[in-house]
């Protein structure tokens, strides 16, 4: 016989059971591969996941620093191999 089952879909189309698990899903795609062969990815991802109130927090935080700074003062952002832009 056939019975219902709830599931979580990820970004990409994958089923999970649970909502976390999709979570981890979705932000293992948002980091893409971390380490030599990707292995590290999983476990960054519950990092976050685990963290995300501490980093919401920092996060904050910058913002904030940020918005005090007078017109004009902050620095250029970073190009993406760690150079300032100019």
């Amino acid at each position: 016989m056939a019975t219902e089952c709830t599931a979580y879909r990820d970004t990409k189309g994958g089923l999970h059971s649970t909502p976390e698990k999709a979570t981890l899903a979705d932000l293992a795609g948002v980091l893409g591969r971390v380490g030599e062969e990707g292995g590290m990815t999983a476990g960054v991802a519950k990092l976050l996941f685990d963290k995300r109130e501490e980093i919401e927090r920092v996060f904050l935080e910058h913002d904030t620093m940020l918005a005090s700074q007078p017109v004009g003062s902050v620095e250029a952002p970073a190009k993406p191999n760690g150079v300032a832009a100019r």
